[in-house]
């Protein structure tokens, strides 16, 4: 099994595991929020059968990585990345964020430049700022709701998950996706430690990233669905586009949040389209 010493806390090392699947184009599959790199399987098929090599990876405290205390902002986020990227000895690689993966891909290419990155993919994506506040009212989440999520996770994790992946699937109509995949979304965010779930919402929730997205001179995806309950379209896909100049949107009709499970085969061709030009 494929692992990355990344850090160490309370003398014991941190692992990130990493899975490398087919050869060519690498692209660089980063999580959401709080699934882990299994969520990708529909892409890693596809990528592999166009000739693309795929890398997922698990984020501290998600999947089979280390479950940590600290390390869930998206400074700590992006260095991880950064020492994956490095330890591979990746170049002309894509990368692709779905919700707070966008996040990562956001303040990667801020802090540490696209000297490795060819290519960027903005899916679902929780950029550029999310939190509502002064001078900002428009961004979709508030102190309110970020409360909700933190005292439903601290009260009961499993019933928070169990309905969190509900609304991740839906739309205003109900579920995009089977009972099954609902399902396996579950047991995926189950996998997540409890702090790593609680962490997360602060963090994705008030990091802006307007800054970050100041900094994209590379070719850009964004792409999401306009049924997203999550994170809405209006106050995350259309602003990251308008952000980045030359970006290229794709919005997926109906979509809800997880597009790449729900709407795998029309997510799957606009990135096999952007990653061919």
């Amino acid at each position: 099994m494929p692992e990355l010493a990344v850090a160490t806390e309370n003398g014991s090392a941190v692992n990130l595991h990493y899975e490398v699947d087919g050869t060519g184009a690498p692209v660089v599959l980063i999580h959401g929020w709080p699934l882990n790199g299994r969520s990708w399987e529909r892409q890693v098929a596809a990528l592999v059968e166009a000739g693309h090599q795929a890398i997922t990876y698990d984020r501290r405290g998600f999947g089979q990585s280390t479950p940590t205390w600290d390390g869930h902002d998206f400074d700590t986020i992006a260095a991880d990345l950064d020492a994956l990227m490095r330890q591979l000895d990746l170049t002309q690689a894509t990368l692709v964020g779905f919700s707070a993966g966008g996040g990562a891909v956001a303040r990667y290419i801020g802090a540490y430049g696209t000297e490795r990155v060819a290519k960027a993919v903005l899916a679902s994506a929780v950029t550029p700022f999310l939190h509502v506040e002064d001078g900002h009212p428009g961004g979709g989440l508030d102190d309110g709701t970020i409360a909700h999520f933190e005292a439903g996770i601290t009260a009961d994790r499993a019933d928070f998950v169990d309905h969190f992946l509900t609304l991740f699937h839906s739309t205003s109509e109900g579920l995009a996706v089977s009972e099954a995949q609902r399902l396996f979304g579950r047991d995926l965010a189950n996998t997540a430690s409890p702090r790593a779930t609680l962490a997360g919402v602060s963090a994705f929730g008030r990091t802006d990233f307007r800054p970050d997205l100041e900094k994209f001179t590379l070719p850009t995806l964004v792409i999401h669905g306009d049924a997203d309950q999550v994170v809405p379209f209006q106050v995350s896909g259309r602003r990251s586009a308008e952000s980045i100049p030359g970006s290229e949107l794709v919005v997926i009709e109906g979509g809800p949040h997880g597009i790449t499970v729900s709407h795998a085969e029309q997510f799957n061709a606009a990135l096999l389209t952007f990653l061919a030009r």
